[in-house]
């Protein structure tokens, strides 16, 4: 449709040979917010229409007035205006040789009592472990978000979620491969109500719940898969210990993680992998060294390592602070001082890739240099200025950072003077022989 203040003829023309006019939008069937037609016009208590889009979105960025009358709104309800509506629908039948489409009749939007009676429908469903029927309504659940933005959030803010999470457990706790396929339903449909609540959350985080999703992650194809360590990532994010214990409970979860890191099947599953393992090895639970130790067993340095090498900036800034958190223990710093590429890479990342990087990076180098083990005598210390960190340092200074990155690069400088004079002619930070990550 092409919009101009007159209705002049132009020089194109449609399939019947005509020529096509432009055409004017009569103000009476615009929306006054967007001065856009109105597909969904709505009547407020203050007597003017809007489109019901563009007034709900009005309303959601916690305005409380009338737009255009600048009223206080005491009753939001929105009142379809169904004549202006079939009025505006029969002047795009008049003028649909000009290009103006029709717009179509909207559907009615979905009441929280809705959703409250389909919630209740699977709860009921869930207990009688009918799962064709849960099936059926979550579908249909499926179905209301798809027609608007509107129902999703109206589906999301009255229980979906805890009512899905219940369903999920239910069915988990009975039997995975017989109720697979309302499972993968129920799961498919969590993805789109993320983040969690708190309650949602706690269910979802149950040994049932977390098997499953397990089970998911070691059986299912790349889709299956997005899907269960997408939600694993939700459960962990409010750092419940009794969930991240009880996921590392489950045989293999470790070294599942490890190979979605190294194999990077997809951008999804490789962020939510190393976001998840983040939550494990930073987690506050009285096993935290038991986890490092064990990650650190199966080779998660190196896999750390390789990714920094070419990733992206989001997928370094997540692999750095997993590098940082396992520099805290001995084992993790054993491994670290073993790789050749430890801090060649870490010097390269300072002032590349980003902020964060860099303030992980001279993390992970202070933490190498300063509890460096006696039988290494320096080692990393000297590897450090031959690759030039003594300069990158100083630049990090005059460019700013955070205090706390500004006194572990002080520290590190004054740790590095004494060995500088007599290796300065081998600092060379050009670092040909790496990749770089952009």
């Amino acid at each position: 449709m092409v919009l101009g203040w007159g209705r002049r003829k132009n020089k194109k023309k449609n399939k019947g040979g005509k020529a096509k006019m432009e055409v004017v939008i009569p103000n009476e069937y615009k929306c006054p917010i967007t001065l856009d037609l109105m597909k969904d016009p709505v009547t407020l208590s203050t007597g003017i229409t809007y489109d019901r889009e563009s007034v709900e979105r009005w309303f959601d960025e916690g305005n409380m007035t009338c737009p255009l009358t600048n009223q206080v709104v005491r009753d939001f309800d929105m009142i379809p205006n169904h004549s202006l509506r079939i009025m505006i629908q029969d002047w795009c039948d008049e003028n649909r040789q000009n290009g103006v489409e029709r717009i179509p009749t909207p559907r009615i939007p979905i009441s929280p009592t809705d959703v409250f009676e389909l919630v209740f429908r699977v709860k009921e469903c869930a207990r009688g472990l009918d799962q064709y029927g849960c099936v059926e309504l979550v579908q249909k659940m499926d179905k209301w978000r798809n027609e608007s933005e509107r129902n999703k959030r109206c589906i999301v803010e009255n229980g979906a979620i805890s009512g899905l999470a219940l369903a999920f457990e239910a069915f988990a706790n009975d039997s995975i491969e017989r109720n697979l396929i309302v499972l993968e339903v129920i799961l498919s449909s969590l993805n789109w109500m993320f983040p969690l609540q708190l309650e949602a959350q706690k269910t979802l985080g149950s040994k049932a719940s977390l098997h499953c999703m397990v089970w998911f992650l070691k059986h299912q194809d790349v889709k299956g898969k997005e899907k269960a360590i997408i939600a694993l990532k939700e459960i962990l994010s409010f750092g419940d210990e009794k969930h991240v214990e009880a996921l590392l409970e489950i045989e293999g979860v470790n070294e599942l993680l490890i190979e979605f890191i190294n194999k990077r099947v997809s951008p999804i599953i490789t962020k939510a992998s190393l976001r998840i393992v983040w939550y494990l090895v930073s987690s506050n639970s009285s096993f935290n060294e038991k986890f490092k130790f064990s990650f650190v067993q199966l080779g998660l340095v190196s896999s750390i390592l390789n990714i920094l090498i070419d990733s992206e900036k989001s997928v370094c800034e997540k692999a750095f602070t997993i590098f940082d958190s396992l520099l805290s223990c001995d084992f993790g710093r054993e491994k670290a001082y073993e790789n050749d590429l430890t801090i060649p890479l870490l010097v390269k990342k300072i002032l590349r890739v980003s902020p964060l990087t860099t303030e992980y990076s001279v993390s992970s180098i202070w933490k190498l240099c300063k509890y460096e083990e006696k039988s290494y005598e320096g080692k990393a210390l000297i590897e450090a200025l031959q690759v030039g960190a003594f300069q990158k340092l100083l630049l990090v200074l005059q460019v700013g950072c955070s205090d706390e990155t500004k006194e572990k690069a002080t520290e590190l400088l004054k740790l590095m003077n004494p060995y500088r004079a007599e290796l300065e002619e081998c600092i060379d930070s050009d670092f040909k022989n790496l990749k770089r990550s952009y």
